[in-house]
């Protein structure tokens, strides 16, 4: 089964932080809380962990992962951001929204929808920014969902479920499980794809 550790969701331990980085340097596949739900990660660039992924979630591999970022800045390498997305982002992120956008070059082509398109999440999860910002890279984020089962609110849910397919589960408490708003920013209109967690009104402003 997989290894547990807890931190701290509000003040995360650093030397915690440090251990789940270390699983994900070295090609592991984590479960953490995030400010929506429990979600399943590991280094975008390394092809290995994200296949991994796939298979756990058993999700088509062209069908691509969304995957989180710690920054604008780290957005604005990842992806083509026009002035008008840029400031929709800077007013509304950190939250619970999943952006689609144009990707760069830098994102590894298991990541791109073949539009070129990528999925990118700026949370507001204290445990998630941590782990971006120490590894360095952005981190996949996929929900911790089974077929036929409700999300999971809870650490022991997520190890029911994929304690014996992951390599550790970080434990950040209890998280009232509820899917991003994922919101294509591909034209100058936003369009919301999927309504979820946050609030919608400020992307359907025309203008």
């Amino acid at each position: 089964m997989a290894k547990q550790i807890e931190i701290n969701p509000v003040n995360p331990q650093q030397r915690l932080i440090g251990q789940a980085v270390e699983v994900l340097r070295k090609g592991g596949v984590i479960c953490y809380p995030t400010d929506t739900m429990y979600g399943i990660g590991c280094d975008i660039f390394n092809q290995k962990a994200v296949k991994r992924v796939h298979e756990i979630r058993q999700r088509p591999k062209q069908k691509p992962f969304s995957f989180m970022c710690a920054s604008l800045a780290d957005i604005s390498q990842y992806a083509h951001v026009s002035s008008p997305a840029y400031r929709l982002l800077k007013k509304h992120l950190p939250g619970p929204y999943t952006m689609v956008l144009p990707g760069s070059k830098l994102v590894p082509k298991i990541m791109l929808t073949k539009q070129k398109t990528v999925g990118i999440r700026l949370p507001q999860s204290p445990i998630c920014l941590a782990l971006i910002e120490t590894l360095g890279n952005p981190v996949l984020n996929t929900s911790a969902l089974r077929e036929g089962c409700e999300a999971p609110a809870a650490c022991y849910e997520v190890e029911e479920l994929f304690g014996g397919q992951v390599d550790l589960i970080i434990d950040g408490g209890e998280v009232f499980p509820e899917p991003s708003t994922v919101i294509s920013l591909m034209t100058e209109q936003p369009e919301i794809l999927r309504a979820g967690k946050g609030d919608t009104s400020p992307f359907l402003e025309k203008g």
